[in-house]
């Protein structure tokens, strides 16, 4: 599997997007007349292999996973990727199990008290099963599509929050939010 990236390289169309410092969800709510959220899936299931690191989750162990897609009206921008171990479920997140189609960053940015890591980047091929997931909703083929990805932590239970962007995120415009600074 790959790494995920700390820091961008190289001159990406995307770049702009995936280096939004503060709620990815706030500023397509800006860029997108009728932006709207999706919810596809919300179940317990095995979270990808490259998650449990990060999570500190033992292999084969169950987590909540949540899926939705971030939209213009029909248009798919973002396909977003949650996951949540079991004993937050119980804990602080145990709020999370109700959104629906509520954005989920509008919950994570609104409490002062979650904590959220770096940002991490991924150029995802088809090998990697959320570029699967998120090619359903591509109205033609990709090879490849950009990810990014952090973890949000609150009460010390972490959940692991990635976001793959369509190419439809391009039509919109570029966001007027600080960039944050490569190393």
């Amino acid at each position: 599997m790959d790494r995920w990236l700390t820091a961008l390289t190289g001159a990406s169309p995307y770049r702009r997007w995936l280096q939004v410092p503060g709620s990815l969800t706030r500023a397509l709510m800006g860029a997108s007349p009728a932006f709207n959220v999706g919810r596809l899936r919300q179940e317990l299931d095995r979270p990808c292999l490259d998650e449990h690191a990060p999570l500190s989750l033992p292999y084969g162990h169950l987590a909540m996973i949540r899926e939705v897609l971030l939209r213009n009206g029909d248009t798919p921008l973002v396909f977003a990727h949650s996951v949540v171990p079991r004993p937050g479920l119980a804990g602080p997140w145990v709020k999370l199990a109700g959104l629906g189609n509520r954005p989920l960053g509008a919950t994570l940015f609104a409490n002062p008290r979650i904590q959220r890591q770096p940002l991490a980047f991924l150029r995802l091929d088809r090998r990697h099963p959320l570029f699967q997931s998120a090619a359903r909703y591509l109205p033609e083929p990709a090879r490849s599509l950009w990810a990014r990805r952090s973890l949000f932590s609150l009460e010390q239970h972490p959940i692991l929050v990635t976001e793959v962007f369509l190419p439809a995120i391009l039509e919109l415009p570029i966001p007027e939010l600080p960039i944050l600074e490569s190393t």
